[in-house]
C-alpha cells in the first residue's frame, strides 16, 4: 500500500575514534529516530562517518556526502536528517553551498536540534552561512586548544605518548596525572644512544650509505630494538630525527632543547640534513660524494671548468710485454670528462687528469687553507659571516611582506564576492568563488608562516653566532685531524670545506671554499707551491690505449 510519507536519509557523523567509543552515533541515531517519527517521516538510510572530520575532509572526499548527493540527484529521498547542521560540515567555504545545493534539488534539510534550513531569502542565505562559519571557527578554535596543551606538554619536557625512537626509553618516574594515573617519562637509553651515535658518525664523518651502515651495524653485532638487522629505510628515518636533537614534538609543534635528551648535537644533525639533500636524486648541485669507497680524494666534488660537467672516475691501463712472455697491465686512475669522451663538441677541455696528480695538488692547497686558518681572529670572520646573513635575511623578510600583501588583497577581494554570492548578487559561479577564495586563503597563510620563520631567525641571532662558531671549531678541529685521518674521513672533510674543485687543461684548479675567501684572505687560484708539483709532468690530451677500463 503507498504511504505518503516522507523519505529520509540520516547522516551522522563523529570527527575521532575517540567519539564512537563514547556513543556519540548512536545518541545522534536515536535523536534523528525520535525526531522523524514526531514528523511522521519514513527513515529508508542512514549513513555513518566514523573519524571524519568536517573541517579538515572535503566534501568531495567524503563517501557518505558523495552518495547522498547521487541519490538526491535521482530523487530517491525527500528529507537530509541531521542531529546538528554541523555534522554536514564545518568549513565556511563550502559547506554553505553543499546544503544550498541540497534545497535547490528540492530536497529539505533539517537537524533534530535546529529546524530546518530554508533559503526563502537572502536572510536565510545569510543565517546558512553565518552558522558554518562560526562551525568553522570553532573547530579552529578546537583545534588550537589541542595543539596548544600538547605543544605545552611536550614544551615542559614530557613526552606525549607513543612509542619512544630507539635510543630512548620510557620509565615511570612517579609523575601522577589527574586521574591518578603514573605516567612515563622519556629517558635516554645508553645503549640504543650509542648505536645512534654510531649511525651519524659514519654517514657524516665517514660519508656511508645508509646501506653500508646496516651492513656495518649487522657486523659489528649492534641490532635493533627488537634484536633484527636495521634496515636502509630505518636508517634513513633516524638521520631525519629532529628527537635526536633533545626535541620532543606534537605535529607542528617543537619544544625547545633538552639538553638531558640530546643524543646529537645540532653541528652534526645539521651536517647530516645536508648531506642528505645533496644525495637525493633530485638535487643537481651535489658537492658531497654519493660513497666514500675507493681511493680518490675528490670523486663526486670535482668539475671541468670547460663545460661544468662532473668529473667521473675510471681506471686504466697499458699492456707490457715481458721477456719471459708474460702480460703485465699497469692500473691508472683517471678523472674523467663525461661530455669530453661522449660528446666532444660540448668541451674544448682535455679529456681526463691522473687521479694522483690532481689529488696530491688539493691536499697541498688543504694544508695551505688550514695553516692560513689560523692566522685569522675568530671573531672577525664569525662576526662577517653573521653581518652578511643579517642582511640576507633582511632582504627576505622585505620580499615575503611584499607578497603577503598582494596576497591578503587578493583573498579580500574574493571575499567580498562570497558575500555577494550568499546575497544572490553575484553573476559568478559560486564552486569557482569558493575554490578561488580557499586557494587565496592558503597563500596567505603560507606567506605568514614564512615571514614568521625569517622573523624568527632574525631574533635568534645568538643562535646564529653560536652556529658559526662551532663552524669554525670544526674547521680547526679539521685541521689537527686531517693528516692522520683514513681516505674516506678526508673525502668528507674535502666536501665541507670545498663547495667545488674545477679543473682545466693543464691542471689548472680553481677552488670554491663554503666559507667566503675574502674573510680567510685566501686567493681562488692554485697557490705557487702546488704548480710546482706538475712542472715536470705533462697533461694528458687523450684517452690512451685502454687494456681495462671500469667506471667507478
Amino acid at each position: 500500500m503507498p504511504t505518503n510519507k516522507k523519505r529520509v536519509y540520516c547522516l551522522y557523523r563523529v570527527s575521532t575514534l575517540g567519539q564512537v567509543e563514547k556513543d556519540d552515533i548512536p545518541m545522534q541515531r536515536q535523536a534523528c529516530r525520535e525526531f522523524s517519527d514526531s514528523q511522521g517521516w519514513e527513515i529508508v538510510k542512514e549513513f555513518s562517518e566514523k573519524g571524519i572530520s568536517g573541517f579538515k575532509v572535503s566534501a568531495k572526499d567524503r563517501d557518505a556526502i558523495q552518495e547522498i548527493q547521487h541519490d538526491a540527484a535521482e530523487n530517491k529521498f525527500d528529507v537530509l536528517l541531521v542531529f546538528m547542521f554541523d555534522r554536514i560540515g564545518r568549513r565556511e567555504d563550502e559547506t554553505p553551498f553543499v546544503v544550498e545545493w541540497f534545497v535547490r534539488e528540492g530536497i529539505e534539510v533539517w537537524s533534530a536540534r535546529e529546524g530546518q534550513q530554508r533559503f526563502d531569502s537572502h536572510v536565510d542565505k545569510l543565517t546558512n552561512y553565518i552558522r558554518y562559519w562560526q562551525a568553522s571557527g570553532e573547530s579552529i578554535k578546537t583545534s588550537i586548544r589541542t595543539k596548544t596543551r600538547l605543544g605545552q606538554i611536550v614544551q615542559e619536557g614530557r613526552f606525549r605518548g607513543g612509542t619512544a625512537p630507539l635510543g630512548y626509553r620510557l620509565e615511570k618516574q612517579g609523575r601522577l596525572n589527574k586521574k591518578n594515573h603514573e605516567l612515563y617519562e622519556i629517558l635516554i637509553d645508553a645503549r640504543e644512544s650509542a648505536i645512534v651515535k654510531k649511525i651519524f658518525d659514519l654517514y657524516v664523518n665517514h660519508g656511508y650509505g645508509s646501506h653500508r651502515i646496516s651492513t656495518y651495524l649487522h657486523e659489528h653485532d649492534m641490532p635493533n630494538r627488537s634484536g633484527n638487522n636495521f634496515t636502509n629505510t630505518t636508517i634513513q628515518h633516524m638521520l631525519k630525527n629532529k628527537a635526536y636533537l633533545g626535541i620532543l614534538k606534537s605535529g607542528e609543534t617543537e619544544s625547545d632543547i633538552f639538553p638531558d635528551l640530546q643524543i646529537i648535537d645540532p653541528e652534526l644533525f645539521e651536517a647530516a640534513q645536508n648531506i642528505i639533500m645533496q644525495r637525493s636524486s633530485n638535487y643537481n648541485e651535489r658537492k658531497v660524494p654519493l660513497n666514500t669507497r675507493g681511493n680518490s680524494l675528490l670523486s663526486g666534488n670535482v668539475f671541468c671548468s670547460h663545460c661544468d660537467s662532473r668529473l667521473t672516475i675510471t681506471t686504466n691501463g697499458k699492456k707490457y710485454f715481458r721477456k719471459d712472455g708474460e702480460i703485465t697491465v699497469t692500473p691508472r686512475t683517471r678523472y674523467v670528462c663525461y661530455n669530453k669522451t661522449r660528446h666532444p663538441n660540448m668541451c674544448d677541455g682535455q679529456t681526463g687528469y691522473t687521479v694522483s696528480k690532481l689529488d696530491g695538488m688539493v691536499e697541498e692547497i688543504v694544508h695551505q687553507f688550514f695553516d692560513r686558518l689560523k692566522d685569522f681572529p675568530k671573531d672577525q670572520i664569525v662576526s662577517d659571516q653573521y653581518e652578511s646573513r643579517m642582511k640576507l635575511y633582511a632582504n627576505n623578510l622585505k620580499f615575503a611582506k611584499t607578497e603577503h600583501k598582494s596576497f591578503l588583497t587578493e583573498m579580500k577581494e574574493y571575499e567580498s564576492e562570497v558575500l555577494k554570492v550568499i546575497r544572490g548578487e553575484s553573476k559568478l559561479d559560486s564552486e569557482l568563488i569558493n575554490k578561488l577564495y580557499g586557494e587565496a586563503k592558503e597563500k596567505v597563510q603560507k606567506s605568514e608562516e614564512v615571514i614568521a620563520k625569517i622573523e624568527a631567525e632574525i631574533q635568534n641571532g645568538k643562535k646564529l653566532i653560536d652556529s658559526f662558531n662551532n663552524q669554525y671549531d670544526n674547521l680547526i678541529s679539521w685541521s689537527a685531524l686531517y693528516d692522520n685521518s683514513d681516505i674516506e674521513v678526508k673525502k668528507m672533510i674535502i666536501s665541507q670545506i670545498f663547495s667545488s674543485v674545477k679543473v682545466r687543461r693543464d691542471y689548472e684548479v680553481d677552488i670554491d671554499l663554503n666559507i667566503t675567501f675574502e674573510q680567510l684572505g685566501f686567493g681562488t687560484q692554485m697557490p705557487d707551491e702546488s704548480e710546482d708539483l706538475l712542472k715536470d709532468e705533462v697533461a694528458e690530451d687523450a684517452v690512451d690505449e685502454i687494456a681495462v677500463m671500469t667506471m667507478a
